[in-house]
């Protein structure tokens, strides 16, 4: 697995609808990578992509008397899910072999942290894993295919290049949605006119401005900000629609009660 990310893995692709034109937007890419940043957190941490490549531990759903000693799970195959920190959240992460409520046979499966957007390629001993010998369902189970299991062990002293070794690199997230890229649109905008001094649309320290007889009242920022928005329309409206509640990111469920493993 790849460092854990306290960030978006990459800037969105904004949809502009102001000054800005696609064909000066190779010039804001500080911008909107700042932008991206904002509304991401804004939005809960819950749009866009990262690449990751994953080291899955085994589990199993034998009855009975497991066929190697009452042990065996405890030395080394690992017996059922285990947390797994993923993106910097805990999933619990496994793989193995047990029937489905729909099927009467062994169904081989990985779980993997969800939504899983495509896989990118699996590695069993070091080996590039044909792509028709398994198969994604429902953004997160991937299925072997091709009646094999997936390895029992997985050596995590040793490179996924190696013998020994199985892993997954997948493409994991959620599409930004046009909304979300206007509001991208809208916020790198003003990002640039407030860095070269012009005048921009984000919320001033000024209150009120008295200017040749007119008053003008502004959007006291820190009031804004203290809500959530931003302050502009596309922007707020893009938060207020996807993360209502404010929050700062998903919910997760963690089993404290197993022994936590380094991830990969």
């Amino acid at each position: 697995m790849t460092s854990p990310s306290y960030g978006p893995c990459a800037p969105w692709s904004p949809i502009w609808c102001g000054t800005i034109s696609p064909s000066v937007a190779a010039v804001t890419g500080t911008f909107v990578g700042a932008a991206t940043e904002v509304l991401w957190a804004k939005s809960g941490r819950q749009f866009g992509f990262c690449d990751n490549t994953l080291r899955p531990c085994r589990k199993d759903c034998w009855g009975g008397v497991w066929p190697w000693g009452a042990q065996w799970w405890d030395v080394g195959a690992r017996g059922y899910p285990w947390p797994y920190q993923y993106n910097g959240a805990w999933f619990n992460l496994g793989c193995g072999g047990c029937p489905g409520n729909c099927s009467c046979s062994i169904i081989y499966e990985a779980l993997l942290p969800m939504p899983v957007n495509t896989i990118t390629s699996v590695k069993v001993d070091g080996a590039v894993l044909d792509p028709s010998k398994y198969k994604l369902y429902n953004d997160r189970s991937l299925l072997r295919t091709d009646g094999n299991p997936w390895p029992l062990c997985n050596d995590l002293n040793k490179d996924d290049s190696q013998v020994g070794t199985w892993s997954i690199t997948a493409n994991f997230g959620v599409t930004v949605p046009d909304m979300g890229r206007l509001a991208l649109g809208e916020l790198v905008e003003q990002f640039g006119l407030a860095c070269t001094g012009a005048a921009c649309k984000l919320p001033q320290p000024v209150q009120q401005l008295v200017r040749q007889g007119v008053s003008l009242t502004f959007l006291d920022p820190n009031q804004v900000f203290a809500d959530g928005k931003i302050g502009l329309y596309f922007c707020d409206l893009f938060i207020s629609t996807f993360n209502p509640q404010g929050i700062a990111a998903r919910a997760q469920a963690i089993n404290v009660d197993n022994r936590q493993w380094r991830p990969s």
